[in-house]
């Protein structure tokens, strides 16, 4: 038997209930059950988001809110200057003297390399001279005069590998370590993991001048992390810092009617919650109308460098790498967890064609900006907890196709690029790894994508396998089932 307030007689007196009636409503509980666990499976449960490290502040329930790593990180904030396209690492930073013996010709069959299907074309030396700096002895490419000078904060690797050497691929795989599936990128799992200290900014922002890099908003994708996790994209080709972001002050309403109209808005989402517990989608929602009302007034602060002395703002140059990389160093200040910078919309290092002029051009625009970067942060002190990272996707081949021309170009490379690291609780005058005598194949300890996120997630304090999100019926991470620390960088 059983009763209920709708299973009664006009008197209030409990009816006794039907077989049929039993198994139906038995059917619905058990069908509950059912969902629980499929929407466990999916982690669309608050039970099924296990891994995430602690808030700092147990009453804190913000998801952006500070959260301790599995153990203390060197780093607490990353700047990604993204070369998007692929820099040549044979007119950068892995001088191969041997090409100009070659240069103009067929390479011939070597050691290892016979049958080598990228032999074909010709031998293309590079038109830049390298020298040596620092105590360390680096050598860099003339390219790079003033980053030079900071030849002992950097740690090279020579030995770069990824999988596919197609631009979205590379990009995907760069960002998202998957060269197709739909993965969240490091950014988002960085903010995912630590949150951020600044709750009136975002803590993961991605800066594009003119419009956005190959494969687009998927590379600052949060995937199946919840929203409030995704990068914020700007274009810095604005200089106005209002026109930076769109709509970001309202010219309607003054800020306490603003707080007023949000926090009743903010009610009825809370009670629309309420009937859909843990629900990624609505709580990112939710978030972002808060962080969208905080960053009116602290936004405009950070994106402003009229406000930075004018010999810092000379120190970075006034042009848009300038300016952006300045602001980059602002975000980072004020908290930002996560900092991308792409050098231009679309692939600008990617010379199929006249590389001499358009890397010299290319490196020019940045050069002194990350220079004044480096020094700024040391400046501060906050070089030793900011990790900085430099490179692209790919890098470059040492041959050509003939015949050779003064446009003549580098096709794509995946099997020993260059990606340099900085700050952050690596060795600086350090290069690691290498290339064979003219850059076709890695020689010596090869370093994936996966090894650099492994090892970029050992800086900010993670065990790369234990920082893991359960999705559709299994734990997910940045590196998959890959990815090893390369220990030998490690300060």
């Amino acid at each position: 038997m059983h009763s209920c307030t709708t299973c009664s007689d006009p008197h209030g007196q409990p009816l006794p209930l039907t077989r049929r009636q039993i198994l139906s409503q038995a059917g619905f509980g058990i069908g509950s059950l059912a969902l629980a666990g499929v929407l466990s499976d999916m982690g669309l449960t608050a039970q099924a988001r296990a891994f995430t490290p602690s808030p700092s502040s147990a009453d804190s329930l913000s998801p952006l809110a500070p959260r301790q790593s599995h153990f203390p990180g060197k780093a607490k904030r990353v700047i990604h200057l993204f070369m998007n396209g692929g820099p040549s690492q044979i007119d950068t930073f892995d001088p191969k003297p041997l090409l100009k013996k070659f240069h103009g010709k067929t390479i011939p069959a070597m050691k290892g390399l016979a049958k080598d299907r990228r032999l074909g074309g010709a031998a293309f030396a590079s038109p830049f001279t390298f020298s040596k700096h620092g105590e360390s002895g680096m050598e860099i490419s003339e390219l790079f005069p003033q980053l030079a000078q900071h030849a002992d904060k950097l740690c090279v690797i020579r030995s770069m590998f990824s999988d596919i050497p197609n631009h979205e691929q590379g990009f995907m795989m760069m960002n998202c370590g998957n060269i197709a599936l739909p993965r969240p990128s490091v950014g988002a799992w960085t903010l995912y993991g630590l949150g951020t200290e600044n709750q009136s900014l975002p803590g993961f922002v991605v800066m594009c001048p003119n419009g956005m890099p190959t494969a687009q908003s998927s590379n600052w994708r949060s995937a199946f992390l919840p929203g409030i996790y995704q990068g914020t994209y700007i274009n810095t080709k604005e200089t106005d810092p209002e026109e930076l972001i769109a709509n970001l002050q309202n010219d309607y309403l003054f800020p306490d009617q603003q707080r007023h109209q949000l926090s009743y808005i903010q009610q009825l989402n809370r009670l629309h919650a309420k009937q859909r517990p843990s629900d990624p989608q609505l709580e990112a929602r939710i978030e972002s109308l808060e962080l969208a009302f905080r960053m009116q007034s602290e936004a405009t602060d950070a994106f402003d460098i009229a406000r930075e002395p004018t010999a810092v703002r000379e120190r970075y140059g006034d042009n848009i790498q300038g300016r952006q990389t300045l602001i980059a160093r602002r975000l980072a200040e004020r908290g930002v967890r996560y900092v991308q910078v792409y050098h231009r919309a679309g692939q600008p290092w990617d010379s199929h064609a006249s590389l001499e002029a358009n890397h010299r051009r290319l490196a020019s625009e940045c050069d002194q900006a990350i220079a004044a970067l480096l020094t700024d942060l040391a400046e501060r002190g906050m070089l030793e907890d900011t990790l900085v990272i430099w490179g692209g996707e790919m890098g470059r081949t040492p041959t050509a196709q003939l015949p050779l021309t003064p446009k003549i170009g580098r096709d794509h490379h995946t099997d020993g690029f260059t990606v340099w690291l900085a700050g952050g609780g690596v060795k600086g005058g350090t290069v690691y790894g290498s290339t064979d005598e003219i850059g076709l194949s890695i020689a010596e300890d090869k370093v994936h994508v996966h090894d650099l996120h492994a090892t970029i997630l050992h800086l900010l304090g993670f065990n790369h396998e234990a920082l893991t999100y359960r999705y559709a019926g299994r734990n997910f991470r940045l590196t998959d089932i890959f990815g090893n620390v390369v220990q030998d960088i490690l300060a």
